[in-house]
């Protein structure tokens, strides 16, 4: 039974109405083990009826259809009179739908079932009904509840504005408790993703920034179509996410550029953006990232894949994730300042064909607010420090990674008090070789 009806205070009854003795003994055998119910038979709608006037707190009516004298059917009917709220089902063992209209029109029946029953199937609409049974009287206990609040606010009404006044401090108190713990739970599920993120990271080292960094120009592109701040948030949780269906790949396979693999090893590899939607399907706050993940390498033209689209029918969080996803590959082959334009120029050729033409002025921004770090310049230099002595505004030389190789922040981020505290936790928790090296001025 629900989390409801084990907090009941009271038990529930439910009535077996059966002329066949054999029939009852086997519905109290299903229920036997259902310790919160009590179970009453009758071996008629008459004496079902009678028994059912000294009953309290009825949950469910279970009868049969075809009996002696009484019809299932008539004893619902009647029965509904004396227990108006208890949840009414039908057995037959016949496959007769004007008895089954006769039960529903005259009897109110809740369920119809056939005979011989499903025993599985049975004991789930007898859970569910004793369910909505509970809600019924949670819902009218909770009325009365209302009510006699009511009442009591209008004898008080003296004092009125002070009552409020106090109710009002306790709801802005709970509406404080709840915005806090809504903060935990949302700061929980990010760690959870960038923690998904991570993993990709550990299987290949030559992307340990990638997720972050398309997440950052995917972030930034989004922001200047000023699309809606859940759409913003949606399209950086795919874009963290985006190649995780990469970790059912082998490694083999991986360590090639996609025109190096074989035809078999390319069909393999095409088949990640199902995978990665798959992966996370399961997490229904996720599911429509999934939908992004599953279409970012389909092509402007209609050439790529899972699903062959083109133009607006490909989602526009994937295209734009396709954007930042090609930028950070080139940049992972070089870094340095030319690298840079030569991945700028690539995007040159790419737009119109696989990337979305109208596009391609923001991750201009984009990828130059990502990667056009403060270490370009020639009058800054690396210094390593320990977490103790890092604050506020320092920009990182290097990647920060822990002893065991995970990323924590990413080459060219700017240190404030969240991210210094966390690099001085991770430190503890597993601690690197070397301190952290940041960007200063000779």
């Amino acid at each position: 039974m629900s989390e409801l009806s084990q907090n009941l205070d009271t038990r529930v009854t439910i009535l077996l109405v059966d002329d066949e003795e054999n029939i009852l003994r086997a519905l109290q055998r299903l229920l036997m083990e259902e310790e919160e119910l009590d179970i009453v038979t009758a071996t008629s709608g008459e004496e079902g009826l009678k028994l059912l006037e000294g009953l309290a707190n009825v949950a469910l009516l279970v009868s049969d259809q075809r009996m002696p004298g009484m019809t299932g059917a008539l004893f619902l009917e009647k029965a509904r009179e004396i227990a108006p709220d208890a949840l009414r089902i039908i057995l037959t063992g016949y496959a007769d739908i004007t008895a089954a209209v006769d039960a529903i029109n005259r009897g109110g029946a809740w369920r119809y079932l056939a005979k011989p029953w499903n025993d599985e199937e049975l004991l789930r609409i007898i859970r569910e009904g004793v369910d909505r049974y509970n809600i019924l009287r949670e819902n009218r206990r909770l009325n009365d509840l209302v009510a006699r609040q009511n009442k009591e606010l209008e004898e008080w009404n003296a004092n009125l504005k002070q009552r409020i006044l106090a109710q009002t401090t306790e709801i802005r108190k709970k509406n404080e408790e709840l915005n806090e713990a809504n903060g935990r739970l949302k700061n929980a599920f990010e760690g959870v993703i960038t923690a998904f993120s991570e993993l990709l990271n550990l299987r290949d080292q030559r992307f340990r920034p990638h997720g972050k960094n398309v997440c950052r120009m995917a972030r930034s592109a989004a922001i200047a179509l000023q699309l809606p701040a859940e759409e913003v948030e949606l399209i950086g949780i795919a874009a963290l996410l985006h190649d995780i269906g990469e970790l059912g790949i082998p490694d083999d396979i991986m360590a090639k550029e996609p025109e190096e693999m074989a035809s078999a090893e390319r069909e393999a590899y095409q088949l990640h953006p199902v995978r990665g939607q798959a992966a996370i399907d399961a997490i229904e706050q996720l599911r429509p990232a999934g939908l992004l993940i599953r279409h970012h390498h389909e092509y402007w033209d209609g050439s790529g894949f899972p699903d062959g689209l083109q133009k607006e029918a490909i989602p526009l969080g994937a295209r734009i994730i396709a954007y930042a996803d090609l930028i950070d590959r080139q940049m992972r082959l070089d870094n340095s300042e030319l690298g840079f334009g030569r991945a700028m120029a690539r995007l040159e050729l790419e737009h119109g064909r696989t990337l979305d033409p109208q596009l391609l002025g923001l991750f201009r921004a984009a990828a130059k607010e990502t990667y056009i770090h403060l270490d370009w310049r020639e009058d800054l230099k690396e210094l390593e420090l320990q977490p103790i002595n890092l604050h506020d505004g320092m920009r990182l030389a290097r990647d920060v990674v822990s002893g065991t190789g995970l990323l924590l922040l990413g080459r060219g981020e700017e240190l404030d008090g969240a991210r210094i505290a966390a690099i001085r936790r991770y430190y503890r928790i597993d601690p690197p070789k070397q301190g952290v090296f940041v960007l200063v001025t000779p």
